[in-house]
């Protein structure tokens, strides 16, 4: 690849699957490209899951590139098959709307929005796909999909062994369309997605080549797992989101210090802009000192999505808690209206750490619960009167409740 951007991508492990590499370098040596990268609006931020391709867009802007972050008001409304064993619920027209602000606002944390050459822009797939009536989709493309291809795709036959529906299979041809029309409507030639969503995007590829006789381009990045192994979700109950309002960014500095040792080199790739060559010196780091390593991962991943003051602040709480210096004012805080009689249990799911109250009376049995430095074992005990609690779960996770009057 001679191409510097894709040099880049590569040597920061985002590549993973290419429909045409070399069509793909030439067009990025000739000028500047528009290429876009969607999400349905199934919540109101994004996550870690999803910064791999925000961090690929990122870089795509920055090497002069123009990107189209495209909203799926449409296909939120059908339910992507992708990766999942059963069907999606389906959103009011109130949670898209409001789920979408929230998306903007996570996205703009990693791009620059605006009316310039390279500017990011935002669109809705329903603002295009509500002009179709059922009659005209199938007349206009109802020839351009066979079954056969359709049914090759990993994603549908997944979810054919547990009863996939005629409204997720129609997901497929949605996403190939918004492709065909960013296309005529933007010279959108190129699409980013994660591993999943592959087939989906190849259908765009070859829904223009069919209707255009044009070459259009798919990038795909690997779904970030975490310590596990696994994938990194809402459905999957490890989500660190973007937005403070859903995850703090102390909470979020938290995550990206506690990575696993051998996470740390991919991380400092994905996740950082910290040049490559500082990346090689940080990876060789060993034993205590890799620690060092992580709080820079952990520095320049909050700084990207919450700015630099937010990093300093959670960096400074970190440093207050962990290792007894400078002031611990900014761990996350929230305001509670407490009885004076609350149970222990009850006081843990208004704070919202926990769910569930089996969840938190394990958490508590096991001595995984302290309240302003006390040990909590018994989770039948009262709350001690206090205008504020400095709970601790685990080794690793702070808040702060302040008592409302």
């Amino acid at each position: 690849m001679k191409n510097e951007l894709l040099k880049e991508l590569e040597a920061r492990g985002f590549l993973n699957q290419a429909s045409n590499l070399e069509g793909l370098n030439d067009a990025l040596n000739a000028g500047k490209v528009v290429g876009y990268w969607g999400t349905d609006p199934t919540g109101d931020s994004l996550h870690v899951g999803h910064l791999a391709s925000l961090m690929f867009m990122r870089w795509f802007q920055k090497y002069g590139h123009k990107p189209i972050l495209l909203v799926g008001g449409a296909t939120g409304r059908i339910g992507d098959p992708s990766g999942r064993d059963k069907g999606r619920p389906m959103l009011t027209d109130e949670q898209i709307e409001k789920n979408c602000a929230g998306l903007r606002k996570s996205i703009s944390k990693f791009v620059t929005f605006g009316d310039g050459d390279t500017d990011a822009i935002m669109v809705d797939n329903y603002d295009w796909m509500k002009d179709y009536n059922h009659l005209d989709f199938l007349t206009q493309f109802g020839t351009d999909f066979t079954v056969p291809r359709m049914l090759s795709m990993e994603s549908v036959k997944r979810r054919l062994e547990n009863g996939m529906t005629f409204l997720e299979f129609n997901y497929m041809t949605f996403q190939a369309v918004d492709f065909l029309t960013l296309y005529k409507k933007y010279n959108c030639i190129l699409q980013f997605c994660g591993a999943d969503q592959w087939g989906n995007s190849i259908m765009g590829v070859e829904l223009i080549r069919k209707k255009l006789g044009k070459e259009a381009f798919v990038l795909s990045t690997s779904i970030i797992t975490d310590s596990k192994g696994e994938k990194i979700g809402k459905s999957a109950g490890n989500a660190v989101f973007v937005n403070e309002d859903k995850t703090s960014p102390y909470e979020y500095y938290q995550y990206f210090r506690n990575v696993p040792d051998d996470l740390v080199d991919k991380f400092l790739k994905i996740f950082t802009e910290i040049p490559l060559d500082e990346i090689a010196r940080l990876s060789k780091l060993q034993g205590a000192e890799l620690n060092e390593a992580k709080k820079v991962l952990a520095f320049a991943a909050t700084e990207i999505a919450h700015g630099h003051e937010a990093a300093v602040s959670a960096e400074e709480s970190a440093l207050a808690l962990f290792e007894g210096s400078r002031n611990s004012e900014n761990i996350p805080t929230i305001e509670l209206k407490i009885k004076d009689n609350i149970g222990i249990i009850d006081f843990l799911i208004a704070s919202t750490l926990f769910t569930s109250k089996s969840e938190a009376r394990r958490m508590v049995e096991q001595g995984g619960i302290q309240i302003n430095g006390k040990k909590i074992t018994d989770w039948k005990s009262e709350l001690d009167l206090a205008k504020e609690f400095l709970i601790q779960k685990g080794k690793k996770t702070f808040l702060r409740v302040i008592k409302k009057k």
